[in-house]
């Protein structure tokens, strides 16, 4: 029975092998249990790079959908009785699949303490502190155009240093993990309408959304760590915003115009902050 499946929508990155090595080399799951799905989003990877492992499994998508349909691909072949997503540059530490799959409820959407990656030495940045929580705020961007954004919560990390997992309000969609079972009562499938969020955008918050609605929570855990390529390396997975900018703002704005009232009526009370 597979305990695992890490989903990775992969889209030209050359570190993709490099992050499916890190989770194979840090599992602690017997091999069986383990599965890694990476995603070829519309593109063929260098033969020679490819890993051949029991464990990793590879699909090919005849275009490139963007990473949410990368994502629901992903999922939809998927075996595990937990589901974890993962960028395509990203090293993780030891026993990360083992703490996720006993630690995460099952209502809830888990991450872990987020380190910032060197991708060409391939090592932790330490002059970064590391991410233990994150609060949701409404970002205002300039010229009218406002967005959900995670911000770092350094004062609840602070606050509660001594707990292994913490509560937080939003999280970098790079890294989670969540019962398959949540999945399908909560989620579903990402959105993918382009006239939403478009291809790429608000992944993290529409699922963290939809879980406060189904009564989870989404929670950090200091029980394992990964570490995510620093944004002063540049990206390759294309969220639409290159060739036309206009698309990321439209996806900020339909989030908004989606959980806003949400957020501030329902959620937000919740919390004394």
């Amino acid at each position: 029975m597979i305990k695992l499946s890490v989903i990775i929508p992969s889209y030209k990155d050359p570190l993709l092998f490099k992050t499916i090595q890190s989770l194979l080399d840090s599992s602690e799951l017997p091999q069986e249990e383990l599965e890694i799905i990476a995603v070829w989003d519309g593109y063929y990877p260098q033969a020679e790079l490819i890993i051949q492992d029991p464990r990793v499994r590879y699909i090919h998508l005849g275009k490139n959908r963007g990473m949410r349909g990368a994502i629901n691909a992903g999922v939809s072949v998927s075996r595990g009785e937990f589901i974890a997503r993962s960028d395509e540059h990203i090293m993780f530490s030891p026993v990360y699949d083992k703490v996720l799959t006993e630690s995460c409820g099952e209502h809830d959407i888990m991450t872990g303490r987020r380190y910032y990656l060197d991708p060409v030495k391939w090592e932790i940045m330490k002059d970064i502190p590391p991410v233990d929580c994150e609060k949701l705020v409404i970002q205002d961007c300039g010229n009218g155009i406002r967005k959900f954004s995670g911000q770092r919560w350094d004062s609840r990390s602070r606050e509660l240093i001594n707990e292994p997992i913490i509560e937080g309000q939003a999280m970098q969609g790079s890294f989670w993990c969540m019962n398959r079972k949540h999945w399908d009562e909560a989620i579903g499938e990402l959105d993918t309408n382009p006239e939403h969020y478009g291809p790429h955008y608000g992944d993290s918050h529409e699922m963290v959304f939809l879980t406060w609605k189904t009564g989870g929570r989404l929670m950090w855990t200091k029980k394992m760590w990964y570490a995510h390529k620093h944004r002063s390396f540049p990206r390759t997975h294309s969220d639409g915003t290159i060739e036309n900018p206009a698309n990321k703002e439209a996806g900020w704005t339909y989030s908004l115009s989606v959980w806003e009232k949400y957020w501030n009526e329902e959620v937000k009370p919740r919390w004394k902050t």
